[in-house]
């Protein structure tokens, strides 16, 4: 199976939801997980929302039936950066 990844970036001042930056499989997944690394940010794998996020179309924001597990993603991310 191909490595999946998918950036995600919430901006509450002007984004509604937040947005999918990059996605992608196989070189473009590792390279998204590359400088994902590179700048600390936490990685978490799952496969079902990955699926889901190659769904939305670049520099779109996800749509209300992901918001649950999105907000479970940025939970993760906040709580391993503090």
């Amino acid at each position: 199976m191909k490595t999946k990844a998918a950036a995600l970036k919430y901006d509450a001042s002007k984004d509604s939801a937040p947005r999918v930056t990059a996605k992608g499989e196989g070189k473009t997944a590792q390279k998204i997980l590359e400088i994902a690394k590179e700048n600390d940010i936490p990685i978490k794998q799952d496969e079902n929302l990955i699926e889901l996020l190659s769904n939305v179309e670049l520099d779109h924001e996800v749509p209300p039936e992901m918001y649950k597990a999105i907000a479970e993603v940025f939970s993760f991310i906040y709580k391993h950066t503090k």
